[in-house]
């Protein structure tokens, strides 16, 4: 009897545990907060084993594959949750179950909805089955409707990574954005770049750090990832900010960059990350102010190189260790000879060489 009572305790205790981790991940914005926390743990364990055998970024495979994989461990443990309380409950069955692989099974046909295999329970059996066939029809549906949410977050959040690496080259860069803009006469846009930078990274942080396997996902149709966007929207406001006379530009690329650096210094908190150092130079800050110089921009005759480094490694710390968990590009401050190329092709001729 106390067997008895053990077993459907223990069944009916991992059925609850399994469900409201479904329910904290799935339906409860945050980090789960949950006992297993099923997605996170899968993340541990295949991410490094992924690094090391791949020896590549991760891939656009990697987390549609923790996805599943979380549903099926969630699928499992509720199968052996009611199976545990099935075979607690054998006698109640007709015919009874001769044992605790024929009441797995019974759990399983319950929870995929496909019946119980002639199986008839009696009193709490009948009960287990239903609860069974509930519980696995709830953990579908939100399956299904978590995927959708999940493909309209990568959707939004990959629109902005394709404008930036259109604009900017792979990977983008504040500096290219600025450049690029100026070559097509269209600096006065450069507002609306910020405030939409802004509007795009306030969504990004939203969707990751409610549901965090989102962050796993790599962007479609670029190498670089969302987190070099991140970067390169953060070095566009600062350049705004602390390098050029352009007062009318001034105000936005703040509120741009403190939404970036919320974004990112909250992501790598939810992931326990230490932030890494960027990787600039005094020299490289010069090199920014001439050709910014050269494309006809405004500069602050006190600009301090030392102070806008100083900035720059705080704010793009946090980018640069989320780059290297992803194993996707950084956020340079220069913009690499391939973007410089696409950008001299893509500017329009001047009147002496238009025939």
């Amino acid at each position: 009897m106390l067997a008895t009572v053990f077993e459907c305790t223990l069944g009916f205790l991992l059925a609850c545990i399994t469900l409201r981790d479904v329910f904290d991940t799935v339906v409860v914005s945050g980090p789960a907060g949950g006992t297993l926390r099923v997605p996170r743990r899968l993340v541990a364990v295949f991410l490094p084993v992924w690094k090391r055998v791949a020896h590549r970024p991760i891939g656009v495979e990697f987390a549609p594959l923790v996805l599943v994989a979380s549903f099926a461990v969630w699928m499992l443990l509720l199968v052996l949750a009611f199976g545990l309380m099935a075979h607690a409950l054998r006698d109640s069955f007709s015919p009874r179950l001769p044992g605790f692989g024929q009441a797995l099974y019974l759990a399983g046909s319950a929870l995929a909805t496909v019946g119980t295999a002639g199986l008839e329970g009696n009193g709490l059996a009948a009960v287990v089955v239903v609860g069974a066939g509930l519980c696995g029809l709830a953990v579908m549906t939100m399956a299904v409707t978590y995927l959708i949410e999940v493909q309209t977050n990568i959707g939004s959040r990959d629109r902005g990574v394709l404008k930036i690496t259109t604009t900017a080259g792979q990977p983008p860069t504040g500096v290219a954005v600025l450049e690029r803009y100026a070559a097509l006469g269209s600096r006065d846009e450069l507002t609306e770049v910020l405030r939409h930078g802004r509007d795009w990274s306030a969504s990004v942080l939203q969707s990751h750090e409610s549901h965090p396997p989102l962050i796993y996902f790599r962007s479609a149709g670029t190498a670089a990832g969302w987190p070099a966007t991140v970067g390169a929207l953060i070095d566009l406001s600062l350049v705004i900010e602390l390098l050029l006379d352009e007062p009318q530009w001034r105000g936005a690329a703040v509120l741009l960059r403190e939404q970036c650096e919320r974004l990112v210094e909250d992501l790598a908190t939810l992931l326990h990350l230490e932030p890494a150092p960027a990787e600039a130079t005094p020299a490289d800050v010069d090199v920014v102010r001439e050709r910014l110089r050269v494309a006809g921009y405004r500069l602050r005759a006190d600009a301090d190189p030392a102070a806008f480094l100083a900035a720059r490694q705080q704010q793009a710390a946090c980018v640069q260790a989320l780059s290297r968990h992803l194993g996707t590009p950084g956020a340079p401050l220069l913009p690499p000879p391939q973007a410089i190329e696409k950008l001299r092709a893509s500017r329009p001729p001047a009147r002496g060489e238009q025939g």
